[in-house]
């Protein structure tokens, strides 16, 4: 796993859902536009300085920023879930399962 390119994929996805730009972003942590790039492409990881920065600046705890958990987007998520369900489409049981387990979720 390449921490960096995990980190700015994240930072990226964070950015996006803030609904920021690069440039916005890179200002309000004190940086050039270019270097954010670098960041979320992965090239380049921030300092500790930066780091604290784009903490703030995204409203993220240390903990959310670093946790691998969701990297994808919801389109991607989304798919990833309709490929499995496709791969039991035949098996009544397993389907059955999975949507006592949604509706299960769904109404929490």
């Amino acid at each position: 796993m390449d921490i960096k390119k995990t980190l700015g994929e994240k930072v990226k996805r964070i950015r996006k859902q803030r609904g920021l730009t690069q440039e916005q972003l890179a200002e309000m942590i004190d940086i050039a536009p270019r270097n954010m790039s670098k960041i979320e492409v992965g090239s380049c990881f921030v300092s500790a300085e930066t780091l604290e920065k784009l903490l703030a600046a995204l409203n993220v705890s240390t903990e959310e920023l670093f946790a691998n958990d969701h990297i994808k987007d919801t389109k991607e998520l989304l798919s990833d879930i309709y490929s499995q369900i496709d791969l039991i489409k035949d098996n009544r049981k397993k389907l059955e399962t999975v949507y006592k387990m949604v509706d299960y979720i769904v109404k929490l």
